[in-house]
């Protein structure tokens, strides 16, 4: 059971089968306007870098990018929120952090979870389980938790959702204690990062199908407990089994099979690339060129779908 809550916990998509190539010209003799499909583009990371920071900017102005997922202890946070203020157009939410990243809290505050120099730990699947069975890790989860929503409120910025780094608030102990935390912070929406076809694109039996299947089981149960608790969610996603790699023309495959219901399209868009290890083999100048391209616009166009945000369904 470890293993398997260790590949959903780090789950970036990375295992899965590679897309068989998609001709988005042929598609467009069959899109029609469907007033029942919605639809937000979402730049994850903001405020990590400053080359992070410039592609949502150019997103926002010259493409489709209408949210941003913000990184309250990354080193460009302060840019990011700086630029975001004169973004009119542009909705921002947090991206909770809890591995491969800073904390907003000292070491000395939070020592189960991170290193001497402010570092999650890398072994954050291990230090998983203890959300269960530790109070003192619980404590120190929370309070991290509450830092990084007290740190968004200082932005002044409007809080338009939440979401967590490599999908942590799937494990059941944050994302109870992101329903319960932010509530005093005005939380209305959370994305559920729930794929369609995610497990139909993997080996059966192999471990990304082990991986895709628990993901699956967890989005169902994340999904009970926000609409338990009356917070609103987008109904799937597209960006788990391409990560990184939401080019042009998986944009337009993805708007050509857009399901019915809200639809999350998230993306990691810079204007230059590499920006940590973790993220050495993304295309970031791809993703940030499919945000801005005309074809993806024109295709919205035919499909008369607009691009939204959660406070749409939080003000509904």
């Amino acid at each position: 059971m470890r293993k398997l809550w260790s590949a959903l916990a780090f789950s970036q998509g990375s295992a899965t089968s590679p897309a068989t190539d998609v001709n988005p010209d042929h598609a467009f003799t069959t899109m029609t306007t469907s007033e029942s499909a919605r639809i937000i583009f979402t730049a994850d990371d903001f405020g990590l870098d400053w080359r992070v920071n410039e592609a949502v900017e150019n997103a926002v102005r010259r493409g489709v990018l209408t949210s941003a997922s913000l990184m309250t202890a990354a080193p460009a946070a302060a840019d990011a929120v700086k630029r975001a203020k004169a973004l009119p157009d542009l909705r921002v939410g947090l991206h909770l952090v809890l591995i491969d990243g800073v904390a907003k809290l000292s070491p000395q505050q939070i020592p189960d979870l991170v290193d001497t120099s402010g570092q999650f730990r890398q072994q954050m699947a291990r230090v998983s389980t203890g959300f269960f069975f530790n109070r003192s890790i619980r404590r120190q989860l929370a309070a991290e938790i509450r830092a990084q929503f007290e740190a968004f409120a200082a932005t002044g910025l409007a809080l338009d959702h939440v979401n967590a780094h490599k999908h942590f608030h799937l494990h059941p102990t944050i994302g109870s204690l992101i329903i319960d935390i932010g509530r005093d912070y005005g939380l209305r929406s959370v994305r559920l990062p729930d794929e369609p076809h995610l497990v139909r694109h993997t080996r059966l039996f192999g471990p990304s199908w082990l991986e895709a299947v628990a993901t699956k089981l967890a989005c169902r149960a994340l999904r009970r407990r926000l609409d338990a608790a009356g917070i609103h969610h987008n109904d799937q996603v597209v960006g788990i089994r391409h990560t990184g790699h939401m080019t042009e023309d998986r944009l337009l495959e993805a708007i050509q099979q857009l399901s019915p219901g809200l639809t999350e399209i998230y993306l990691h868009p810079a204007v230059e690339g590499p920006l940590t290890p973790a993220m050495a083999d993304y295309d970031h100048a791809g993703e940030l060129a499919a945000l801005i391209s005309p074809r993806v616009r024109n295709v919205l166009v035919r499909r008369g779908l607009t691009p939204t945000h959660f406070s749409v369904l939080a003000n509904a």
